[in-house]
């Protein structure tokens, strides 16, 4: 207080106010003393003429370092420029895998700041704020298993983000409430009947889907509102780890199971160390009821994540590694390693971004090494992210894969159950298109750093002949000269990164030729840079790279499926030898399945994916009522798609279908889109055009 003084925040408040807060979050989850001093003094030194040896003289040094690691970590700006961004996330990841006191105060500091997001007055500031919280701290509050507080920031920056979308599924909440809350306690009670009846004690209640995780699933499923099964699910926690077992046999003994619905996180916990059977029956009243069945320990863990494994032990408050361990039988800071993994393998800023927060979603596939080992992977990985999770080495020299006994595409997507059993080579091959054979950060990340060199390789050759060419036109020769003059122009150091810059076509030829030779004629300067530019238009990096992709290639996309940046694409060779770039999904695949030398293995360059506009086609059916072909526009219009066209076909009574071709920015836009859509009531389906 005394060193805040007369400082307020946007609200009005004493400044002072809000440490006192994030104190009060973390006290709800009975952290140690030095995490609560850590709380109350984290923006001491950052805001006030308080330092570090300030809080070291009072406090310790145990505080004065967590102090000065929150502080390092306040910055960290998602609209900075790149190379910044990924510098700050990599001193983030670094901090918290040390101590996880870090990551735990600064999880509280957003907390609260979300919470009084409102009272900020530049919206685009607020809007900052928001997307930071979900693309990085959410994430990594999910990552160490905080669901309550990767909950709390995942709505409230989804109600700055997307107003509108969070508006409908709420008023779409309120009507379900109204039609089933009534069911929901009968059937609260049979569930306690049958288990009473069985001599099992339970707390059974009812649990409501947040917005923003319904948004989640209607991005991720091609599926309706309504058609989703868990809007409303139950919870049954129990005593023992037996009795989840037990109550598991009573009620799908009660009512019928659906298939493929039953999940066990008991002997095979998430990664973030969560533990539930999960399962999907048919229950009273013909209801489609979701349920969780856990121990109390599993249910604090579940909520708290690595928050639950403070207790007292030999006298002390603090972090109880061990205890954490045998409950959930792996290490529940096991994420953070991974993420340190990938920055092990450093490379590009534009990379290391998108790879650590790959490594932050955690939607998983349950797979087996030859040897029986359990692999945990994220939904949709392929083989060489497997190869990668086993050992960095196995990755590197991966040739080929065999999924149950039998030799697979390395682009096979696993599923859970399968044994893989990785064939390596004797030295590292990364052809550049195996990035999009990858899903996970540790793997794509390990293969860019092995092909970065490769690449560098080629645009130094590349550079070098365009320098070469353009002093030869201009009658000079680049032996009888010092490029010192460009190195300083361009802000590089040594040669091979100025023909890199050429090479990339960031640095135009005839401007090296300018520098070095700053008396050359006019004449002969506009007789270089006419070469200059035929060869850079031959050298400019394609949107698409792959196998089977050369500087005479042609390539067109195909109409069936649109293909746009971010989507994973394949490319079918033709007659003409010309490739027809797909996406993997596009129906008209399946009649190339057989011909296996027409497929080439297609990845999407860091220009396509930056700076480029597509098209794109949705197809909906939407209900027949006056205004909602114009809801649906605007709609499309809030969410910053551009509606080059539209056809309605198939119009009946109640429905219509409509075609919608819309100018994009990438794959993820058009899911953004799509989810949109999907929570307005008057879309019945929405998907992409496909085949």
């Amino acid at each position: 207080m005394r060193m805040h003084g007369a400082q307020l925040r946007a609200s009005g408040d004493p400044y002072f106010a809000h440490p006192i807060e994030v104190a009060g979050i973390l006290t709800e989850y009975r952290l140690d003393t030095a995490a609560i001093v850590t709380a109350l003094l984290h923006d001491v030194i950052e805001d006030t003429t308080a330092t570090r040896a300030d809080i070291a003289g009072l406090f310790g040094e145990e505080v004065a370092e967590l102090v000065e690691g929150v502080t390092k970590l306040s910055r960290l700006e998602l609209n900075s420029e790149q190379s910044r961004q990924a510098e700050n996330l990599r001193k983030f990841i670094l901090a918290i895998s040390k101590d996880v006191r870090v990551l735990l105060v600064k999880l509280a500091d957003r907390l609260h700041n979300m919470r009084t997001l409102h009272f900020i007055q530049k919206p685009a500031k607020r809007e900052r704020i928001a997307r930071e919280t979900l693309e990085i701290y959410a994430p990594l509050a999910r990552s160490i298993g905080c669901h309550k507080i990767c909950s709390e920031l995942e709505e409230l920056a989804f109600a700055e983000l997307n107003p509108s979308a969070r508006n409908a599924i709420v008023r779409r909440l309120e009507q379900m409430r109204a039609a089933q809350g009534k069911a929901v306690s009968v059937v609260s009670g049979e569930i306690v009947e049958r288990l009473e009846g069985s001599a099992i004690e339970a707390r059974v209640y009812g649990r409501e889907k947040q917005p923003y995780s319904i948004w989640r699933k209607l991005q991720r499923k091609t599926v309706a509102f309504s058609q989703l099964s868990d809007i409303f699910a139950f919870r049954v926690v129990v005593e023992s780890e037996e009795d989840c077992y037990r109550t598991l046999g009573v009620i799908h003994r009660s009512w019928p199971c659906v298939p493929d619905r039953f999940k066990d996180y008991i002997s095979t916990p998430k990664r973030n160390n969560y533990r539930s059977l999960h399962t999907t029956v048919v229950g009273p009243r013909g209801m489609r009821i979701e349920m969780q069945i856990r121990t109390d320990a599993m249910d604090r863990i579940a909520e708290e994540g690595v928050a639950a494994h403070w207790r007292y032990k030999d006298k002390s408050y603090g972090f109880d590694a061990e205890a954490a361990q045998e409950q959930g039988g792996r290490d529940p800071l096991i994420n953070l390693r991974h993420l340190v993994q990938v920055l092990e393998h450093g490379g590009d800023s534009e990379d290391l971004v998108e790879h650590a927060k790959l490594e932050m979603y955690l939607d998983q596939v349950f797979v087996f090494t030859p040897k029986g080992k359990l692999i945990s992977l994220p939904r949709g990985a392929m083989p060489l992210d497997f190869a990668y999770a086993v050992h960095t080495d196995v990755g590197d020299r991966a040739i080929g894969v065999k999924i149950n006994g039998e030799l697979k595409p390395l682009r096979t997507p696993l599923s859970n159950g399968d044994v893989v059993e990785v064939v390596t080579g004797p030295k590292p091959t990364h052809p550049a298109d195996w990035r999009s054979l990858t899903v996970t950060g540790r793997a794509r990340s390990a293969i860019r750093r092995h092909i970065r060199q490769v690449e560098k390789e080629e645009f130094v050759r590349l550079g070098r002949t365009s320098v070469d060419q353009t002093f030869a036109r201009a009658g000079k020769s680049r032996a009888d000269v010092t490029l010192r003059p460009a190195l300083d122009r361009f802000a590089v150091a040594t040669e091979d990164d100025l023909f890199v810059e050429v090479g990339r076509g960031r640095v135009a030829a005839n401007l090296v030729l300018e520098t070095v030779f700053p008396g050359l004629k006019e004449s002969e300067r506009a007789a270089a840079a006419a070469r200059v530019r035929i060869s850079d238009g031959r050298s400019a990096r394609l949107f698409v790279r792959g196998g089977g992709v050369s500087s005479n290639t042609n390539l067109h996309f195909a109409d069936c499926c649109s293909p746009v940046p971010g989507d994973r694409i394949v490319g079918i060779l033709q007659p003409d030898e010309s490739l027809a770039v797909h996406t993997i999904d596009c129906t008209r695949l399946a009649e190339f399945e057989d011909q296996d030398s027409l497929w080439r293995d297609l990845h999407w360059t860091a220009e396509a994916e930056q700076h480029t506009i597509s098209r794109s086609r949705l197809s909906a059916t939407v209900r027949d009522a006056p205004g909602v072909l114009g809801l649906v526009c605007t709609l499309i219009g809030e969410a910053r798609g551009n509606i080059v066209n539209l056809r309605m076909h198939h119009r009946q009574s109640d429905f219509f279908d409509v075609d919608f071709d819309i100018d994009v920015i990438d794959a993820r836009h058009i899911t953004h889109i799509i989810a949109a859509l999907r929570a307005c009531p008057s879309v019945e389906t929405v998907d992409r055009a496909r085949g």
